[in-house]
């Protein structure tokens, strides 16, 4: 799918520097987009950019359509005039230092009133004309979703933050004469919510514009699973399997596996795939459309449920008690293709892979995904991670942002359920003698044998290539806090780690 041998880099924009207490899209990810480019990448990689709920996970999002407004940058509304020149530019909650992590309970709050104070001065007359146009189109652009969505958020706000489950009766079950009199009442809640979506819109177009002036396409993450607690659900709930209270009476999760001997409990609801078909798949049609309105690749993570997904019980305490379930197969993916023409896509296909889900990837000629820190187990003849293993249309990772660092996994103790530390201890014996180093710049080892791979892209998370240890890794799968909070300190990727990077990336010829 992507035709040469190319090279890039995998960072959350919440995880770039800069005052405010997280990332934005900002002068930090222009910045970071110029110095990446300058090392020759050519691929950026982000995990999903909608609202995110409790536990601050990008994968459990209020909008499978809507951008997260924390991502929204007040340097770039001030300079559009909705935000006062006097006031404070910096805020003692985080400004990407050394040990930064983002506290999302005090960005929430901070952002949500500086963006109401944006709106206010909006409706005021503030942003000039060009901006008030740009306004209206986009809300006729993107009404489809935005009027769903932004009533939702203003109603959630409105209940307390309750999910829409425990709404009154009549709004949960989205009776027109209630919901039409909500949309009333609540009106400036629902533009202020819409306003924000305009100016996430708006500025990530800006980023991706600089992105491709630099050469670089951004490959964005399309979770296969949406939140229940979601305008998506709480507007389509004929295509979730739900009771008639709007509760899933099965959720999604995967069996027991390397991170975790229960399984893991994702706890979205399931699709009612029959139902999605008898309509042509037009919400995923609309799902895709709108992702490749954001993104020049897609990643669709956990591709392997398209096959058959893990259905667990609800109520269920582990997901070691669920069963597969068929998927939609091909059908969804011809109907993606009819709509949209040949799309994009990468398929994260990690886990417990059949050869039915490695005939619907290839099917499709959609590159799957292989992980440096998996290559060194077992037998290296039916290690499909191995380096030597590796497919040319495929997308291969020292780890990605479930994985510790690759300093972290050389170094630490192993937290995964199936490493013990005789076999972690053999697994970096092997990378050592893979990479004939020392170990005393094993990230730049790893890099190294990455970058040689016969697979056309390989994507470095951006600790790897700063060597971080353990404490910056983004995610822990199976653990409920602490989560998505890592932020690169302010000048960390500067000249010399980008020459690195550069060196290493000509070296393989990348880029």
């Amino acid at each position: 799918m992507f035709g040469r041998r190319e090279s890039g880099v995998l960072l959350h924009p919440t995880s770039l520097p800069g005052a405010g207490g997280i990332g934005t899209l900002g002068e930090a990810a222009l910045a970071f987009l110029s110095r990446a480019a300058k090392a020759g990448q050519t691929v950026w990689q982000v995990l999903p950019l909608g609202p995110t709920g409790f536990g601050d996970s990008p994968y459990q999002c209020f909008s499978a359509f809507a951008g997260n407004p924390l991502l929204v940058s007040e340097e770039g509304m001030r300079a559009e005039g909705l935000l006062p020149e006097g006031e404070a530019r910096e805020w003692a909650g985080g400004d990407g230092g050394a040990a930064a992590r983002v506290d999302y309970g005090a960005v929430i709050g901070r952002k949500a009133a500086v963006l109401a104070g944006a709106h206010a001065r909006f409706r005021e007359g503030a942003g000039g004309g060009e901006m008030r146009r740009a306004w209206e189109a986009f809300r006729g652009r993107e009404a489809a979703w935005l009027d769903d969505y932004a009533l939702f958020a203003a109603l959630k706000e409105a209940h307390g933050g309750a999910a829409w489950t425990e709404w009154p009766v009549e709004l949960r079950d989205r009776d027109a004469a209630a919901v039409a009199a909500a949309g009333d009442r609540l009106a400036e809640s629902v533009e202020r919510v819409a306003f924000a979506q305009f100016l996430f819109f708006r500025q990530w177009d800006a980023v991706r514009a600089h992105a491709r002036g630099v050469g670089i396409r951004v490959m964005g993450d399309l979770p296969i699973f949406v939140a229940h607690d979601s305008a998506d659900v709480w507007v389509h709930r004929d295509g979730f399997l739900l009771d008639a209270a709007g509760r899933p009476t099965g959720v999604a999760g995967v069996p027991p596996d390397y991170f975790s001997e229960t399984g893991q409990l994702w706890g979205n609801p399931l699709y009612r795939w029959d139902e999605m078909a008898k309509g042509g798949f037009a919400w995923w049609v609309e799902r895709m459309r709108s992702a490749l309105g954001l993104f020049d690749v897609v990643r669709i993570d956990h591709f392997r449920g398209f096959e058959a997904h893990w259905e667990v019980p609800a109520g269920a305490e582990t997901a070691a008690g669920g069963r597969w379930v068929p998927g939609p197969g091909a059908a969804l993916f011809d109907a993606l293709r009819d709509a949209l023409g040949e799309v994009p896509v990468v398929a994260e296909d990690l886990g417990f892979i059949t050869e039915e889900v490695v005939e619907l990837r290839r099917r499709f000629g959609f590159p799957g995904m292989r992980i440096l820190q998996y290559g060194f187990g077992g037998d290296p003849a039916e290690n499909e991670h191995a380096p030597e293993n590796h497919e040319a249309n495929s997308v291969v990772y020292t780890g990605t942002h479930d994985n510790d660092t690759i300093a972290g996994w050389f170094s630490g103790t192993p937290d995964e359920a199936a490493r013990s530390p005789e076999e972690a201890a053999t697994e970096r014996d092997a990378l050592l003698r893979r990479t004939g180093g020392d170990g005393r710049e094993i990230h730049w080892d790893a890099i190294r044998v990455l970058m040689e791979s016969v697979a056309e892209t390989v994507i470095v998370p951006m600790q790897d290539v700063l060597g971080l240890g353990s404490d910056a890794r983004m995610n822990r799968p199976g653990v409920a806090g602490g989560n998505w909070g890592w932020r690169m300190a302010e000048g960390a990727f500067g000249e010399a780690e980008a020459a690195r990077l550069a060196e290493e990336t000509r070296r393989a010829d990348r880029g």
